[in-house]
């Protein structure tokens, strides 16, 4: 007697619920019969695990040989391609098994099409900062200008990248924005920029003095880099007065407003010192009286 209920119990469970299971795949999924087996789950899983242990050693054997900085970045592309890889190998192995995979393929490619054109930007951002890795167009530590600011990068992610302004402020840039936008690097090349002050003199005034105290107060200031040397264009003669501008190299970008100011605060001390003005914008103006007749009474 428990034989035939162990039998019954088993022709419910194959007939009704294993049954019901297959129509519903059959009939939602699959253009031909399909046989759903135990073996099949267990290899699917089986791969799953497999891949996962061999790209862990991959990624392990691969950053080992990185530095620190080109290690995370590494790991955050590696991320983005284990997923890919991830999806390519179950498909495989469905379709090795047996298992008619077109209509899962096209259903798919139509869903990655509507996801792809919501998610555009965001595909976007992906790819811009594989790209910054790959090429390292980009790296923690440079300084760039980016929408009228500079800032400092301090981290590169595959999706965002992060920069300290001069106001401590942190910038969240999209990576796409380093494709499509125009964005200066200060330090790509070196750390060595070159900088500018402009100032004005009254015409008349010495040149050459001039010329001798902005080379003097550069060669006091800290910060400024002794060589390549510093040195003095006349740029023009301007409207109120004579313009020049005194070039000079610093090793960080970053302090370069506080240089610039201290280097105008010795500019004005020294001119007032050695009696050189820096005019006010003058204008002439010229007056005319016409002479009015006087009216016949």
């Amino acid at each position: 007697m428990q034989n035939d209920t162990a039998n019954q119990i088993s022709e419910v469970i194959e007939q009704d619920v294993w049954g019901s299971i297959k129509d519903f795949l059959d009939f939602t999924l699959l253009t031909k019969p399909f046989e759903l087996t135990v073996g099949i789950v267990l290899l699917v899983i089986f791969v799953f695990i497999l891949t996962s242990i061999v790209l862990r050693l991959v990624r392990n054997f691969i950053a080992s040989k990185l530095l620190n900085e080109d290690k995370l970045k590494f790991i955050s592309v590696f991320k983005f391609v284990k997923y890919v890889v991830y999806l390519i190998v179950i498909l495989i192995t469905l379709s090795s098994s047996g298992v008619d995979i077109s209509i899962l393929l096209t259903a798919s490619a139509a869903l990655f099409v509507g996801v792809g054109l919501a998610l555009q930007e965001l595909f976007q951002d992906i790819i811009g900062g594989i790209f910054i890795i790959l090429d390292k167009s980009l790296l923690v530590g440079d300084i760039i200008e980016i929408d009228s600011k500079v800032a400092r990068v301090f981290e590169i992610k595959l999706r965002t990248t992060r920069a300290l302004t001069r106001d401590d402020k942190v910038m969240i840039i999209p990576n796409h924005k380093f494709i499509s936008d125009t964005v200066y690097n200060y330090t790509q090349n070196h750390r060595t920029t070159r900088e500018c002050v402009k100032v004005g003199v009254a015409y008349g005034s010495d040149t050459q003095k001039v010329r001798t105290l902005l080379l003097d107060c550069v060669d006091k200031q800290k910060g400024v880099l002794k060589n390549p040397k510093p040195f003095v264009l006349f740029e023009d003669f301007g409207d109120s007065a004579l313009l020049f501008g005194v070039y000079f190299y610093i090793g960080d970008s970053f302090t370069d407003p506080k240089i610039k100011s201290e280097i105008r605060f010795k500019i004005d001390d020294s001119f007032r010192e050695n009696n050189i003005s820096i005019p006010f914008p003058q204008r002439d103006i010229h007056i005319f009286n016409p002479k009015i007749e006087p009216k016949d009474s």
